[in-house]
């Protein structure tokens, strides 16, 4: 999750700023970029329990002893929450997974390169402190009441909001990683066709990052259960976006789906303040409660829209969000996924022809079915394991197209070779930890974080 943002202190007067705002990200084709984030659970080795913030080998030692590679420090009431250095920042989700936000980069190799580095000062850092990472779409060991919170002001507002809206909104903040590129879009013509193609194949991407079969040291009978999390989150701010695929659909609709979306909190002054529930219509005509007589700023606005999760998010760039946290090469592999398919127009065509004949009943269906039978579930009349095999097909050949190589020569291609292993044996991550456990682990989960670990 993001922190505060950093869009201007202007005051917005009317709902076209909030339209030209997004319209703002459109970027001539030269100009395009990928961006990865990722989340890890952070561990101790002695006892493999999660790490509360204060102490030793605690969280914020972890940061503090990476600010020792050029990051920036960030404090929040006078404790070290965050690192940054140029668009590059590094985390904390609430139950102290750590994320890294990488820097918008040209091309894969880089941006791979950059979550190796990353990784790299993980490890060094982690060594030292007894501690280790892992990245997996679910906590598989802890239950949710023995994951420590972290000290941030919006958590605690998120924290105190999300079992009112469902029950199942504090292990997506506690116990859920994930994997997300960010991608950019020409204009608003482009961004609807990324848009639409992106939502109806996240599900695609859930069953080949699907990594999230245990629960409290047992299999919970999903696949990806991390996407089973949100099914009940909270309805307002997930969901299938059906209007996506609605003609007319651009810049305007998103803006009405945001205003109605509820607000969590109003950042002023480092402080946060709860007016979770509250809508950002009533902020636009100065009626917020608490905020009489006051207007939102752009900032405001721009932190308002990091606090909505369906599994695509447009911001001034679309943000893919469907996939299960994993080790590095499927980290490597999630922002050529999407590079592949949606920078190369001949891909994106292809794309939206395998996936504009499905219904919003198809659209829902099948992201219900991959939470729980991964490449084994169906749309359409086709297999899960069939449709992934044709997508990521499309996506070889807008990569190649590219012809972004590195200094050996190599295209960017070769990412997806973790994701086309698993598409041609029809076995999921999730298929391969529970063999292990049910075969050499003996029926329990803990090898999994030496097996696993960054």
């Amino acid at each position: 999750m993001s922190g505060p943002a950093d869009a201007g202190s202007a005051q917005i007067n009317d709902r076209q700023e909030l339209v030209s705002y997004l319209e703002s990200g459109s970027k001539p084709r030269s100009a395009w970029r990928v961006g990865t984030e990722h989340e890890k659970f952070a561990f101790r080795w002695s006892d493999l329990a999660p790490l509360p913030y204060d102490g030793p080998d605690g969280i914020g030692a972890l940061l503090e002893g990476l600010a020792r590679f050029g990051w920036e420090r960030v404090l929040e009431g006078g404790k070290l929450i965050a690192l940054k250095h140029g668009m590059a920042s590094v985390t904390l989700e609430p139950g102290g997974q750590v994320e890294l936000s990488g820097e918008p980069l040209e091309t894969i190799h880089e941006t791979c390169s950059e979550v190796n580095e990353h990784l790299r000062q993980v490890k060094i850092v982690s060594d030292e402190l007894g501690i280790g990472l892992i990245g997996l779409g679910f906590q598989p060991l802890v239950a949710r009441s023995d994951v420590p919170w972290m000290p941030k002001g919006r958590y605690k507002i998120m924290r105190n909001y999300m079992p009112k809206v469902g029950s199942l909104g504090l292990d997506m903040m506690l116990r859920t990683c994930t994997v997300q590129a960010n991608l950019d879009f020409e204009n608003e013509a482009d961004m609807v066709r990324k848009f639409r193609v992106s939502l109806a194949l996240q599900p695609i991407a859930t069953a080949l990052f699907a990594s999230s079969p245990f629960t409290e040291g047992k299999p919970n009978g999903f696949q990806s259960y991390r996407a089973n999390i949100w099914t009940d989150t909270d309805k307002d701010r997930t969901g299938d976006l059906p209007f996506v695929f609605e003609d007319g659909f651009g810049f305007e609709r998103y803006v009405d789906y945001a205003l109605d979306v509820p607000m969590y909190f109003v950042y002023r002054d480092g402080i946060y303040h709860d007016v979770a529930g509250c809508s950002f219509r009533d902020y636009l005509d100065g009626k917020l409660k608490g905020f009489e007589g006051q207007k939102p700023t752009m900032t405001d606005w721009a932190d308002h829209l990091t606090t909505m999760f369906p599994e695509v998010r447009l911001k001034k760039y679309l943000e893919m969000r469907g996939a299960d946290g994993g080790p590095w090469d499927r980290l490597c592999a999630l922002p050529a996924f999407w590079v592949g398919l949606l920078y190369d127009d001949q891909a994106l065509e292809g794309a939206w022809q395998l996936v504009k004949g499905w219904t919003a009943e198809d659209r829902a269906a099948l992201k219900r079915d991959v939470a729980k039978n991964g490449l084994r579930g169906s749309v359409a009349g086709k297999t899960v394991q069939n449709v992934a095999s044709q997508v990521l097909a499309l996506a070889q050949g807008g990569l190649q197209r590219r012809q972004r190589r590195n200094k050996n020569g190599i295209d960017e291609s070769g990412f997806l070779e973790p994701l086309i292993e698993i598409a041609i044996t029809g076995k999921t991550p999730s298929d391969t930890l529970l063999e292990r456990y049910a075969t050499r682990w003996d029926n329990r989960v803990e090898p999994v974080f030496a097996e696993m670990a960054y």
